[in-house]
């Protein structure tokens, strides 16, 4: 059985990247060979390589595998846009078993993959496709990243909703406070810690560029001691 987890978030621009690179980060310093993986990445730019994502290129450098982009990145588009636009502009039909088959070979190399979504859970892939139904082949367990700032109750409720009727495993969730100015933040988080029967994994301070130290330590938790399906 492949370990690792799915990265999904409440909205786009919520933290996703950050908390897998953490969760990369933190595989590595529990000693564990970890590869990060973005399936699908809209807004890539143009190199002599081909289209290249920001986030999937983090990942790669917070990764302690090596692997080729195009099992990290199988579906690269340049509009910034929903994918499933990115993917009919481009002629393209994004496809779960592609996807499938480039992470199997990342596990091949890997103690944990991470697995990073775009967007939320419910963004559409294509006419029958979702980013939750990625998700649900790789049969990987949810860490929801909560973007702090005004709705996120709404969001963060609603997603938790969706990953329960999935079957898949909502292990944590992180909060990161996106909005450094958000209103009554603590009774937010303690109505979220309350609500979301799940456990808060860590919160991120708004904007650092670097994960400190003791997010690392909690999250090397979650790898040492997984939490189990609640």
């Amino acid at each position: 059985m492949v370990s690792g987890w799915f990265v999904t978030g409440t909205d786009t621009g919520v933290g996703k990247t950050r908390a897998a690179q953490a969760l990369l980060a933190a595989s590595a310093h529990a000693g564990q060979r970890a590869v990060g993986m973005k399936p699908v990445a809209s807004g890539c730019r143009a190199t002599p390589d081909g289209l290249r994502s920001e986030d999937a290129e983090a990942l790669i450098r917070a990764s302690n595998v090596t692997a080729t982009y195009a099992d990290v990145n199988p579906y690269a588009f340049a509009p910034t846009i929903s994918p499933h636009l990115a993917a009919r502009e481009a002629g393209v039909t994004i496809q779960l078993d592609v996807i499938r088959k480039c992470f199997m070979r990342l596990a091949d190399q890997a103690d944990y993959v991470v697995v990073e979504g775009a967007g939320g859970w419910f963004v559409p892939l294509n006419d029958e496709h979702a980013m939750a139904d990625v998700a649900r082949v790789l049969g990987l367990s949810i860490v929801l990243v909560v973007g702090m700032r005004l709705g996120c109750l709404n969001h963060a409720l609603l997603t938790q909703a969706a990953i329960k009727k999935s079957g898949l495993a909502f292990v944590g969730w992180i909060a990161n406070r996106v909005d450094p100015a958000m209103e009554r933040f603590d009774e937010n988080l303690a109505t979220l810690e309350k609500c979301l029967h799940a456990p808060l994994l860590t919160v991120f301070p708004h904007a650092p560029t670097v994960s400190p130290p003791l997010v690392i330590e909690k999250l090397m938790k979650l790898i040492i001691n997984p939490y189990t399906k609640t």
